[in-house]
């Protein structure tokens, strides 16, 4: 009693290193942790089924579709028998199970008591459903897809190992154009390893900066053995790429939601190779057309240029260059004998008019009267100033006198006044 009594207080208190637990304390603290879960739900893809003839139980491993995790369920073998469609690897299910951690192997199973397998109805609703949900959001929209480069550097391919689809690819795109070099990722392209595996090849595609485009390529199957091309997660990181995404799955009816989100849906792996690369002989034939062209255009333009110059070299100005500058010459020639005659004239008739108005103004003017023997005398009235004398009253005897004659004037004093 006090034995027991002194275990249970060692296991109440924490673990210590000087105070540890025992291996089954530790296993049956987790058992009671899980078991306190109780029944869930739990949905995934069978990826094994171990149901024996004769036996009473039945294993399977369940696997989340989206990520590498998977977990083991036990069941009683009539539930898998019943099954209806019958239960086969890469099904999705529904699980009602209990969790149950074995203490003795420390393992964490599924203990179900019923499975359902999603049928085609279900699988198709949960599509649409999730095919509005990604359209709302924009991964859809044609806007945010990329154009394809002209001519890559590399192309990423994944695919499944040694498929047809990867046949068509680098068959097609190495037959347009011999020199492409391709990266192929040979990945799971169904089943419930067929996400993980291709989002991881995606992401190391992605982050190769040889690789210009990543294309995606599957050959046709049912709707089951496309779901992983439909799922979430897959749509997402193709979304998420920094590199263009080309989808190739199935045949030209089939449309899983990869080919929404990429930025280029091919109908066909055929039709992917034929797209992601140029034509090598289309090309050769459009550069030698554009050559052609080139070269008809440059002696079309030479040839114009050339009647241009003969044009040019034609017109009088440059045939006789000088003679246009001699007409001139002689044009101003003339224009200065002109000018000087015109100038000579108007001097002339300003010479004679200038004679005439000096005849004039001499007739007129003291200067000849004075010629004829006149005389006019001057005296400084009070001011100091000349004077023409006009009477005798005007001055007295020995008054100062200036006395001008014809050709000068000479000095007099006034004398005494005669009658």
């Amino acid at each position: 009693m006090n034995g027991g009594t002194e275990r249970t207080k060692r296991t109440a208190e924490p673990s210590t290193a000087e105070n540890p637990w025992p291996v089954r304390t530790v296993a049956r603290k987790i058992a009671d942790w899980i078991h306190r879960l109780g029944a869930v739900w739990v949905e995934g893809q069978i990826t094994q089924i171990s149901a024996r003839p004769g036996t009473q139980t039945s294993f399977l491993t369940l696997r989340d579709p989206a990520a590498d995790v998977s977990m083991t369920v036990t069941c009683a073998a009539r539930l898998v028998r019943d099954c209806d469609p019958p239960l086969r690897d890469g099904a999705r299910v529904v699980v009602h199970a209990k969790p149950t951690f074995f203490l003795n192997r420390g393992t964490l199973s599924l203990r179900a008591n019923e499975i359902r397998p999603v049928g085609i109805g279900e699988l198709l609703a949960r599509i649409e459903r999730l095919r509005r949900l990604l359209a709302a959001e924009g991964l859809f929209a044609q806007e945010r897809k990329r154009k394809l480069p002209f001519l890559p550097r590399g192309v990423g391919l994944i695919t499944g190992r040694a498929s047809a689809a990867e046949h068509d690819v680098l068959v097609n795109a190495q037959a347009r154009w011999p020199a492409v070099a391709f990266r192929v990722v040979n990945t799971a392209v169904q089943g419930a390893a067929a996400v993980p595996q291709i989002v991881r090849a995606l992401s190391t595609l992605d982050a190769d900066p040889e690789i210009d485009v990543i294309v995606i390529a599957r050959g046709g199957g049912s709707v089951e053995d496309l779901l992983p091309f439909s799922d979430e997660t897959l749509c997402r990181a193709v979304a998420a790429a920094g590199t263009p995404v080309v989808s190739a799955i199935g045949h030209e009816p089939d449309s899983p939601l990869l080919d929404h989100v990429a930025d280029l849906r091919c109908s066909t792996p055929t039709d992917a190779g034929k797209r992601v690369v140029p034509d090598v002989r289309e090309e050769t034939a459009r550069v030698h057309q554009l050559r052609d062209r080139a070269r008809r255009a440059l002696h079309g333009w030479v040839d114009t240029q050339c009647r241009l110059l003969e044009q040019l070299r034609s017109r009088p100005s440059l045939a006789e260059p000088l003679e246009p500058i001699e007409r001139r010459a002689a044009d101003v020639q003339t224009q200065l004998e002109r000018a000087r005659r015109a100038i000579l004239a108007a001097v002339g008739n300003e010479q004679a008019a200038l004679a005439a108005a000096r005849a004039r103004l001499n007739a007129l003017g003291p200067s000849a009267t004075l010629a004829r023997g006149y005389a006019v005398v001057q005296y400084h009235d009070e001011q100091g100033n000349l004077a023409v004398l006009r009477s005798v009253s005007q001055v007295a005897e020995g008054t100062p006198l200036r006395v001008r004659v014809a050709d000068g004037a000479i000095r007099a004093i006034a004398g005494a006044q005669e009658e």
